[in-house]
């Protein structure tokens, strides 16, 4: 009987599954069934995405999303370096909840009112819709890793290399007081 119920089952997954799909393992007790799929990996190497680099003095290389091997639904993440002493993500929002990682460095995290010092193994929440900048203060490059999901490109990329950045304090909510400057840089032609 244990034989026919296994057959079964597998018939029945295989028409509902397809064809092409293969099973590494198969057990014929029903309540041990799990078939397994093969899939393949995809990596993304740091060294081979080249990345954008902006007007506000940072390079972006997404790791998952845009240009990388690696397509998500739910979270975009990517691995930017700031260059010493201004380098930027300037003023903006989003309408994606993100986290500022720092892998090294130390920068300006300002967050709606508030403004503070960061520094490598600190991460940064960002509520949707809040504006955010990140300024390196420091004498060599700030790296971060960002996260924000749902996924996709965010609009303040192509503002800045449109050179349309809304201005802080002009267009958009002003930054907290003492703040480093918001970079409005348009691309160099």
């Amino acid at each position: 009987m244990k034989d026919k119920i296994g057959i079964l089952r597998t018939v029945a997954y295989r028409k509902l599954l397809g064809s092409c799909v293969l099973f590494s393992s198969f057990s014929l007790y029903p309540s041990a069934f799990s078939p397994k799929l093969l899939v393949s990996m995809t990596i993304a190497n740091l060294q081979e995405i080249a990345g954008r680099t902006y007007p506000a003095r940072r390079l972006t290389q997404n790791l998952v999303g845009g240009m990388s091997p690696i397509q998500a639904e739910n979270f975009s993440m990517g691995y930017v370096t700031l260059e010493p002493n201004g380098g930027q993500v300037p003023w903006h929002n989003q309408e994606q909840e993100e986290v500022y990682f720092i892998v090294s460095g130390v920068g300006e995290m300002c967050l709606g009112k508030e403004k503070q010092t960061v520094e490598s193994g600190q991460a940064a929440q960002i509520p949707p819709g809040v504006f955010h900048q990140l300024t390196n203060i420091g004498d060599t490059p700030l790296i971060m890793i960002y996260v924000y999901g749902p996924a996709g490109e965010v609009e303040h990329w192509k503002q800045e290399l449109a050179g349309t950045l809304p201005r802080a304090g002009i267009d958009v909510p002003a930054l907290p007081d003492g703040a480093a400057p918001q970079c409005t840089d348009k691309p160099a032609d």
